[in-house]
């Protein structure tokens, strides 16, 4: 009977019997009641919207996440990995749009909120069994059995009690401000969302003229020359906006005297502007104009102050004329400024972005498409001076893709700049993967932070618990409970739904000053990001139920998303827990890139080079796609997904550990080894043993410490190398006839005990990455134990042995330099030969079995040892070929170039010995990761050449330090 089992034909075979195993052993729950008793670390899950298939990027995301929970838990930590679902927001409600066949807001009301809403929960939850059977597939092991859902009333009741918080420190306030507003969706953005959605577009750039008038109306022939990319906002112009501390010009130009700034009159006339006068900003202010379009009838104060030219200090000189034109209803500058010189505010434009069908030339059009009619009424006025299309960036919805407009709105605000200072504080108390990220990208979000927009004007979503008066809009009450709620209204039904529209129904009088108003609750609904953001405390439904538990949850030890949750999910958690007072919700965050197609574009299904997750699944296992997408870069950059790389992964890492343990499992089964005839100690056993059990020793800790300062790419490659190099290629090929000895020999017994134990460790090391074959290969190995159900390897410093490490070192180089000698002058290695010259670094000992070694290695009688590299080492270069090198240390022309050619993220130099090379990628390398980095190098067309001697390596770098200064 065989003792260790054949391996399944297929990685996907092997995955779907572990996959079988785990759910017949429910090995996850028993994993973490194994660890009940440890130490928690903490996980969040950030929410997916179920209502959307998974894809390729979510295996990536999630094999990031699984791969630290999965360490954490063979450390002994407690790891509980709740599951969540983002259930509200826009794209619930355009998949219930689809549904309905209806579009936008009025249509939405036409059908009725009860009904859509219906849809909108019938709908929201719609693909979760196949994302959880794709969770299961890929290896991510999450408790589905108690999901928090964000639409489930106890959420939102905790929701409401967080908003009564910062309620009550005066931190909420109702305001009308310019906010980018959907036109198709009907709703404000945040600022996080906005910068989820910007294209490049091609807008009109538009100069144009607008006379000056005096108190009669009557023109005194001169024009301000006034620029706008945004035509359609001339209705409801109400000022011209000029910096005070600019000069201007008067130019003649066809016949007109035109006003701009003086700093763009030769951008915009040539050298041969000519210029009738300069004059102040203050002799400008104030002076009137002809608004450009009189369609807009104003029903406001302070037209007295209107179509007058005002100050504004954010006006410059860089481009347009230094003149701009304000719509108070359509920008945050012009807002601004109307708030201050008591403007009226003009708003011709609908919620759904149309102006009135009756205006005139543009009347019904969306604002958007009115632009080129507006151009040319103006053209066909006299009034341009010029007209482009230019390329540049525009924000459009997240979600749908509509244009966004900033328009003036009421809106609900949180008053996140009052606690500027806590934010930033408690943001510099996490560590941030990649640091760069915490630092730049959303520590200068944080420096620049304004009030959060919170509300929303929705259907689908946490209704916002604010309750105004009727009589007086002073009076508002937010309501932190549903027994608060009770309290005013009386028993709610069971179950209780706090959606819209039934929470509408529910009023009270007004009792505050004696008022005689009504209670009513306001229609906006929260902001889907505050959703996700309160989970930490909303998943437990805190304070109402499990304070202990939550408040023992808190803070996240880990959280892990794409760069896109920079100011999405990742500020939303930051910004509610700092309003709570509750300090930084996470202590470290991985952030992950974009994954790209093979060529390295984005995916879409226009480009149809989507990848069907599933599909990869099928053609090369989980533990292949997994392993790749972390060791080929590390998580924040972006990566390509690319089979053929799949492939390589497959071929060298995965096929090679199987090839390793079908070696074993072969010559064990033939020859009866047992595990316990381990009758040699490890400082006992043959030279090549104890040289095993030392470099697994110093993987082991290289590997874990990776691990554990989350560098996830360093820990794959420096386990691959192992695998590949040390294990398979060294081990195994040197040690393959001590096999089919005897059982009977302690050489025989010491080869099958290190190289069990040597599989047993890479098992367990490679088990947070590659899951399904780690678990596999231990079961086999250890008689059926699951790999995620014991601890890592143990750290063994006292097997190292530092100077045996070196010594075969330099036996390998010198085999592969030998060997390259051989293949130079075409001497097959079966052939003897006689001696072999070499040079060793300082302090390297090359004598005794590792001296047979090398002998055996390259098939020589004797080896001598030269004092001196230049009694051996020759340079040459093919022409037309760059090369990367150094001779004895000194530069040449030559190389100094060559080396400056080379990107500064990929300047190296190889050294073996105790001294590493230069950083290839910003990060510490062994010199046994030497391969990989040299086919990097290689493949800019550099030829990599290594040297042996510690001095000329020295030298090498210094003069690569010199060449980098």
């Amino acid at each position: 009977m065989k003792r260790y089992p054949d391996l399944p034909e297929t990685l996907t075979q092997l995955e779907e019997q572990i996959l079988e195993r785990w759910r017949d052993e429910d090995t996850f729950a028993r994993s973490l009641e194994r660890t009940a008793e440890g130490e928690p670390f903490v996980f969040f899950e950030g929410p997916p919207t179920a209502n959307g298939r998974p894809g390729i990027h979510h295996v990536f995301a999630r094999t990031v996440k699984d791969a630290v929970a999965r360490f954490r838990t063979m450390q002994g930590r407690y790891v509980p990995r709740i599951a969540g679902w983002d259930t509200h927001g826009l794209p619930v409600e355009i998949e219930a749009e689809k549904r309905l066949g209806i579009s936008g807001k009025p249509e939405i009301e036409k059908v009725g909120i009860a009904r859509f809403n219906d849809v909108c929960r019938e709908s929201v939850l719609t693909y979760t069994e196949e994302w959880e059977r794709f969770s299961a597939r890929i290896g991510y092991w999450l408790d589905y059995s108690r999901p928090y859902v964000t639409y489930h009333p106890e959420y939102i009741e905790s929701i409401w009690w967080s908003t009564r918080q910062s309620a009550d420190r005066g931190l909420i306030y109702r305001g009308h401000k310019i906010l980018p507003y959907c036109p198709r969706c009907g709703t404000g953005l945040s600022s996080r969302e906005v910068a989820q959605g910007y294209r490049e577009v091609r807008d009109p750039s538009l100069y144009f003229t607008v006379p000056v008038v005096d108190a009669a109306g009557k023109e005194d022939g001169r024009s301000f020359l006034v620029w706008t990319t945004t035509p359609w906002t001339l209705v409801a112009n109400v000022a011209l906006a000029v910096n005070p501390e600019l000069v201007y010009s008067e130019v003649e130009h066809e016949g007109k005297r035109l006003i701009l700034a003086q700093g763009r009159v030769s951008a915009l006339f040539g050298e041969e502007a000519q210029l009738v006068r300069t004059l102040p900003a203050s002799e400008i202010l104030g002076l009137r104009y002809q608004r450009p379009f009189e369609w807009v009838e104003p029903k406001e104060r302070g037209l007295e102050r209107a179509w007058r030219v005002v100050p504004g200090s954010f006006v410059s000189a860089d481009d347009g004329t230094g003149i701009v034109h304000m719509a108070p209803a359509f920008g945050a500058d012009d807002y601004a400024v109307g708030q201050q010189q008591g403007l009226p505010v003009l708003q011709p434009v609908d919620d759904r972005g149309h102006f009135p069908p009756d205006m005139p030339v543009v009347g019904g059009q969306f604002v958007k498409e009115a632009d080129e009619h507006l151009v040319r009424e103006l053209k066909g006025r006299g009034q341009v001076f010029k007209s482009s299309k230019e390329l540049h960036t525009y924000p459009h919805c997240w979600r749908c893709g509509s244009p966004l407009l900033y328009m003036a709105r009421d809106s609900w605000f949180i008053r996140t700049t009052a606690v500027k200072d806590a934010l930033i504080a408690n943001n510099n108390e996490v560590r941030w993967h990649p640091p760069e990220v915490g630092a730049g990208r959303f520590g200068e979000w944080l420096e620049n932070n304004v009030d959060w927009a919170l509300s929303r004007n929705r259907f689908w979503g946490t209704p916002l618990p604010a309750w105004v008066c009727d009589a007086d809009t002073e009076h508002v009450a937010f309501i932190g409970s549903f027994d608060e709620l009770r309290e005013h209204v009386g028993e709610l039904p069971i179950p209780f739904d706090p959606h819209r529209p039934f929470i509408d129904e529910y009023r009270w009088a007004c009792h505050r000053d004696g008022c005689s108003g009504m209670m009513r609750r306001t229609p906006e609904v929260i902001d889907v990001w505050y959703d996700s953001g309160a989970m930490p405390f909303a998943q437990w439904h805190y304070p109402f139920e499990n304070r202990e538990e939550a408040e023992r949850l808190f803070p996240a030890d880990f959280i892990a998303e794409g760069v896109d949750q920079t100011r999405g999910w990742f500020y939303s958690l930051t910004a509610i827990s700092t309003l709570l007072g509750r300090g930084p919700a996470f202590r470290n965050v991985i952030v992950n890139d974009l994954v790209l197609d093979a060529e390295g574009q984005k995916m879409s299904k226009s480009r149809g080079n989507v990848v069907d997750p599933w599909e990869a699944i099928g053609e090369f296992g989980a533990d292949s796609i997994r392993w790749y997408l972390l060791a080929s870069s590390h998580p924040w950059l972006p990566k390509r997904f690319d089979p053929a790389g799949v492939r390589e992964v497959q071929r060298k890492v995965f096929d090679t550990l199987k090839s390793t343990y079908h070696f074993f499992a072969l010559y064990a089964n033939l020859e009866g080894w047992q595990e316990s005839w381990q009758d040699l100690a490890p400082a006992e056993r043959p030279i090549m043993d104890r040289w095993l059990h030392s470099r697994l020793a110093l993987a082991t800790g290289t590997v874990t410490r990776h691990y554990e300062e989350y560098n996830l790419t360093h820990a794959a490659r420096e386990l691959g190398d192992f695998i590949v190099d040390d294990l398979s290629n060294w081990y195994v090929r040197r040690s393959r006839d001590r096999f089919w000895g005897s059982a009977d020999s302690q050489d025989t017994r010491s080869a099958f005990a290190t190289l069990h134990r040597a599989l047993v460790d890479v098992a367990r090391l490679l088990a947070p990455i590659a899951p399904f074959l780690s678990d596999w290969l231990h079961r086999a190995l250890t008689g059926g134990e699951s790999v995620h159900l014991t601890r890592l390897p143990r750290q063994e410093p006292e097997v190292r042995d530092p100077g045996l490490e070196r010594g075969m070192d330099a036996v390998r180089s010198l085999s592969t330099l030998g060997r390259a000698a051989r293949e130079t002058v075409r001497i097959r290695v079966r052939q003897p030969l006689g001696v072999l010259y070499a040079v060793v670094p300082v302090g390297v000992d090359v004598d005794g079995e590792l001296l047979a070694i090398l002998r055996d290695e390259l098939n020589v009688r004797r080896v001598e040892f030269m004092d001196r590299a230049e009694e051996l080492v020759t340079f040459s270069a093919k022409p037309n070929f760059r090369a990367l090198g150094a001779r004895f240390g000194k530069q040449t022309p030559a190389i100094a170039e060559a080396i400056r050619a080379l990107p500064s993220s990929e300047l190296a130099a190889f050294r073996r010995g105790e001294e590493l090379a230069v950083e290839l990628d910003g990060g510490q390398h062994s010199p046994d990761a030497d391969a990989d980095r040299t086919r990097m190098i290689e493949a800019h067309g550099y030829t990599v050449i290594r040297f042996w001697n510690n001095d000329v390596t020295e030298n090498l770098d210094g003069v690569l330090e010199e060449i980098l200064r």
